[in-house]
């Protein structure tokens, strides 16, 4: 990879737009919103396609046409926010810019849903009234790390402050301050990250006011997510997504289902009611206990989640109908794939972050005996360059 700085712009491109953010530049997130958002897909699906044509095994699987975003504005449910100084001392909740340590003011994002940016206004008041410190990576001083935000269809938000201790003498009502200047906000937890690493989260948090966790909905399905829970950013996607693989499963009364990576369960709990039985896996305890949870109050009783390592778990299954696999971007390792394969599914469902590792993986697949016959991308979020696939495989 190389990297330019441009100096000059001799003759706009056609498909050259006014980004929406003024951030847009600097900031390292959304680095297309200078680019049509049509002309986006085409360049994302192209790519796409020229990486499942290095692949022999792939390079016939046919690609539907990327399915859009509703909304490529105000479309993103969570934000994780650094907190730093800007020039002039004050307080600034933003992003890291591009290749460095620096943060960009995010004030005015235009890609997060509405409450977000609200809370987020409020956060930095009433955190700058109260002379919360934002923590320094390289003095090692200073206290508030991270923030963030998770928004729900109805608007609720929950915020997780994520703190280099535990002490913190003034949180209850910081936190009570935050929820008496906003309602919409459900709770607020901290979370303490004394590490020296890139990691957001560390291993202990504790409520500070209101709920621990936020519900929201996928389709039909409600869900329990607490604050370090992954799930999807764009609500609007994920539903599609989730029902691109209850289509693509053709699932039967009788079928047994495995669903690999289940996070808090939206993919298990979207397919339990048209199949006799759901298995998710999950290595993170307390996603699990979030889908435990939404399988209760979606009144789903053929559906139970298990916490550990994806290989061992499909290891002690035996056999299985349908597997769904939605792994990081890493994707899956050799060991999951074969331990797939061994329980004879008829149809594998792979969604996919990351088109590398989804090449790699599917043309290890097809040494074990399972075709890929359709691959369907989803712009999950437009204005970056990231690119969502299914990948439907059949034996």
């Amino acid at each position: 990879m190389a990297w330019a700085t441009l100096h000059a712009i001799a003759r706009p491109s056609a498909d050259r737009v006014s980004p929406a953010c003024a951030a847009h530049g600097p900031c390292g997130g959304c680095v297309l919103q200078h680019y049509d958002v049509d002309a986006q897909r085409r360049w994302k699906e192209a790519g796409l396609r020229a990486r499942l044509a290095g692949e022999a095994m792939l390079a016939n699987v046919p690609v539907s046409p990327m399915v859009a975003s509703p909304r490529t504005l105000g479309y993103r449910n969570n934000s994780k926010l650094v907190a730093a100084r800007n020039r002039a001392g004050q307080l600034i909740l933003g992003a890291y810019a591009r290749r460095t340590h620096d943060v960009v003011d995010l004030g005015g994002c235009a890609i997060t849903e509405a409450p977000l940016e609200s809370v987020t206004t409020v956060l930095r008041d009433v955190l700058s009234d109260r002379g919360v410190q934002p923590y320094d990576e390289i003095r090692l001083t200073g206290f508030l790390r991270y923030v963030i935000l998770r928004a729900n269809a109805g608007g609720q938000v929950l915020v997780t402050l994520v703190t280099a201790a535990d002490s913190f003498p003034a949180g209850v009502s910081i936190a009570d301050a935050l929820r008496a200047r906003n309602p919409s906000i459900v709770g607020v937890v901290q979370n303490v990250n004394p590490s020296r690493g890139n990691a957001i989260f560390g291993a202990h948090e504790h409520v500070l006011s209101g709920a621990a966790t936020i519900e929201d909905q996928i389709g039909a399905v409600r869900l329990r997510i607490s604050s370090r829970a992954f799930f999807q950013a764009n609500r609007d996607i994920a539903r599609a997504a989730y029902h691109a693989i209850a289509e693509a499963a053709e699932l039967k009364a009788t079928d047994r289902v495995v669903d690999a990576y289940a996070g808090v369960g939206g993919i298990a709990l979207t397919l339990a009611p048209q199949a006799h039985s759901v298995i998710g896996i999950e290595e993170h305890a307390s996603a699990v206990r979030d889908a435990v949870y939404s399988a209760k109050l979606n009144q789903i009783g053929n559906a139970r989640f298990v916490a550990g390592d994806v290989a061992e778990h499909l290891g002690a299954i035996g056999q299985a109908d349908v597997v769904v696999l939605n792994p990081p971007r890493k994707g899956c390792a050799p060991e999951v794939l074969q331990r797939v394969a061994a329980l004879r599914p008829r149809r594998i469902a792979y969604l996919s972050c990351a088109p590398d590792t989804l090449v790699r993986d599917l043309a290890l697949l097809a040494t074990l005996s399972y075709r890929t016959h359709a691959i369907t991308p989803f712009d999950m979020l437009p204005h970056t360059t990231h690119i969502e696939t299914l990948a439907v495989l059949s034996a």
